[in-house]
């Protein structure tokens, strides 16, 4: 047997070596040397159905080094996820073997690799949504979550928030296998850290365990203790060989040296055809299963649905005797929401929308089973307590609770989130100050990429901090996030929904429109300070069920002489300075809010026009960037925003330095119509 388990390393080994010769591009070192890691783990522990992918009970396999992609389309080939042909097209156009792996989960990939240390980092989502599962329908859902990490991905510094986190909720269905070969893309690793990783990760909590990485023996036994592990998450750091079997023309080994990491084996001292020889290759048929190999998988292949089917039984007993609880659980998997009334959650006049968001979240705590809300030490702040109050921290050995308290690690708690969200079953929400979405930045373009409906909570959304000045002021965050509103992704859909409400009732609206969007992610941008409630003639949630559409008119004139436009706090600004300019001027300004140009742009040019018609002159006011709202208001008019960082005073001060004033909207108002 050990003979066929080293036989089929070396063919995931000119796998894909062939890859990278053919596309003239890639990592070929890194994917030799973790051959033999992938397929014992494959072969003898990931517990899937071949027939049914997408089987919500499956072991998943989080890839951190995603620039090792041939190692996994050269191991679910041998598997028959993929056709010689995926293999050939390696890195081209229109190919399903992307440069580096995206999510794919009917061919096996689970995650969008993305930048080092997101993708393992995703991993520990992922095994906290199997927990949180777990504990709410049983331990028969004890399926494990494998992540293979690089010494990139290590040294990446979300890995700090990945290993905290892990090792501090105990996180025993997290395993995660380093590729220690000593080599980095430009340097050997002893250039740039000295650091004993196996004594950090010990000091998180983890079990830890240095094996050969070559040696099939020593990989099996550190997999078997791993699963057999009750109380903490595992990293096997397996020492490895960079470009292991590479040979020289003469047939010399030419093994570890840093070049062979990062282009075609053949542009290194190596030659690719004596290697395919030294790997047991046809070098005729470079991308070819070797016959013992096949067979071997084929084998596999049935053994593995046999397991399948042994497990799907175990659940269907559950289920027979579990009658509701089932049908439960095949809401949360189907992204199902129960029947939701956000008009029935009742705000105080001139709340903050962050203190109308925590209205919302304690409603939702109350009716929404599977939501995790997770919030960077801040849930006091930025109101996620509202949920909190409902429910109790996540912990070790009990995640009955449905709050994840993160700790100072904003860009960790996002790419969690998006781990979540890749499992399936939990909704998950994610909160912070919004200047701190800078931090976060790298996630929340994954959760766009991978089309990912994570919520974000971002409160203190303006210059209105105060005191704190201006690095907690955020000034030019409004703008970065709505790029991503300009940005489509795959499916041809704007990437992102950025929603600004400008009172409490269309703060509700935000959150039904946050939650019914099971598509893409969704940030609201949320206030510190009371915001006057916008008028209204009917209900004002039925007027604010409007902003559904991205934009719609606040106050309504006939024939106006000017179109006012806003969205969050600065709408209430325009309708002081709309009363201002028909007291004084007899101007008649109609006031519009827009929480989201991204879904406003969807609308029909027809409904964008009875909104903001072309024809009349157009005034913008916004806290951020006048880039913010300069394509709403266009040529024909002007945007008043801020064009420098924030200062420490406080808010109501700024107000009046920076101009955010009704009177500043008279004035600005009046010389525009000059």
């Amino acid at each position: 047997m050990n003979d066929i388990n080293l036989r089929a390393a070396d063919n995931i080994r000119a796998l894909a070596i062939s890859m990278v010769e053919q596309a003239n591009s890639g990592h070929p070192g890194g994917p030799m040397g973790g051959a033999d890691f992938m397929h014992i783990l494959y072969s003898e522990f990931l517990n899937f159905d071949p027939s049914d992918m997408a089987w919500p009970f499956r072991d998943r396999f989080f890839m951190d080094a995603g620039h090792l992609s041939t190692l996994l389309y050269a191991q679910y080939y041998l598997l028959g996820n993929y056709k010689k042909e995926d293999l050939k097209n390696f890195r081209q156009w229109g190919s399903v073997t992307p440069g580096h792996p995206e999510v794919d989960v009917e061919r096996g990939i689970e995650n969008t690799s993305g930048p080092l240390g997101q993708g393992h980092t995703m991993g520990v989502g992922a095994a906290i949504a199997a927990k949180f599962l777990g504990a709410r329908f049983g331990s028969w859902m004890n399926h494990k979550v494998y992540g293979f990490i690089s010494d990139g991905g290590v040294q990446e510094e979300i890995s700090q928030g990945a290993g905290r986190i892990a090792g501090h909720l105990g996180l025993n269905n997290f395993i995660m296998f380093y590729d220690a070969n000593d080599v980095q893309l430009s340097t050997m690793t002893e250039e740039v850290t000295s650091e004993d990783t196996a004594k950090k990760y010990e000091a998180w909590g983890w079990k830890v365990v240095t094996i050969d990485g070559h040696n099939h023996d020593e990989i099996r036994k550190a997999l078997k203790d791993a699963n057999n592990e009750q109380d903490k998450p595992t990293l096997i750091i397996g020492k490895t060989i960079m470009g292991k079997g590479c040979v020289t023309e003469t047939g010399a080994m030419w093994e570890g040296h840093c070049e062979l990491h990062g282009q075609p084996i053949g542009h290194t001292g190596a030659d690719f055809k004596e290697t395919l020889k030294n790997l047991g290759a046809d070098v005729n048929d470079s991308f070819g299963k070797y016959t013992d190999v096949e067979a071997f998988y084929a084998t596999l292949l049935e053994n593995k649905k046999a397991a399948a089917a042994v497990k799907k039984e175990e659940i269907a007993t559950w289920r027979a005797s579990n009658t509701e609880l089932s049908i439960k659980l095949d809401g949360f998997l189907a992204g199902k929401l129960p029947k939701l009334d956000f008009e029935s959650v009742v705000n105080k006049p001139g709340l903050a929308t962050r203190a109308a968001s925590a209205n919302v979240l304690g409603y939702l705590a109350q009716n929404v089973e599977n939501m995790i809300v997770s919030s960077a030490d801040l849930s006091n702040s930025d109101k996620t307590d509202g949920f909190l109050k409902h429910t109790h921290a996540i912990q070790k050995n009990d995640f009955s609770g449905a709050f994840l308290q993160a700790g100072v690690a904003e860009l960790t708690m996002a790419a969690i989130a998006n781990g979540i969200a890749l499992h399936g079953g939990v909704i998950p929400v994610v909160a912070t100050f919004f200047v701190f979405s800078d931090y976060m930045k790298p996630a929340i373009r994954m959760s766009a990429i991978q089309e990912l409906p994570v919520k974000y909570v971002w409160t203190h959304d303006a210059f209105r901090v105060g005191e704190d000045g201006p690095t907690h002021q955020p000034v030019e965050q409004e703008a970065q996030i709505r790029l991503l509103e300009k940005l489509k992704n795959h499916s041809g859909n704007p990437s992102f929904t950025a929603l600004r409400p400008a009172d409490s009732a269309e703060t509700n609206v935000a959150w039904k429109m946050a939650m019914e969007n099971d598509k893409t992610p969704t940030g609201l941008i949320l206030s510190r300070q009371g915001i006057k409630d916008l008028p209204a003639t009917t209900s004002r949630y039925d007027q604010a069920l409007k902003a559904k559409k991205g934009g719609y008119t606040v106050l309504e004139v006939e024939n106006p002489d000017v179109v006012l436009i806003a969205n969050g706090s600065e709408v209430a600004t325009l309708i002081e300075g709309a009363k201002l300019l028909k007291e004084r001027e007899n101007i008649k300004a109609k006031v519009v809010s827009v929480p989201s140009e991204g879904v406003f742009r969807l609308q029909s040019k027809a409904y964008q026009e009875s909104i903001i018609p072309i024809s009349k002159p157009k005034f913008g006011l916004t806290a951020g960037l006048p880039v913010n709202l300069e394509g709403l208001v266009g040529n024909n008019g002007k945007v008043f925003g801020l064009e420098h960082f924030g200062y420490s005073a406080p808010a109501t001060v700024l107000d009046e330095k920076f101009g955010f004033t009704g009177e500043n909207v008279f004035k600005q108002v009046t010389e525009l119509l000059k």
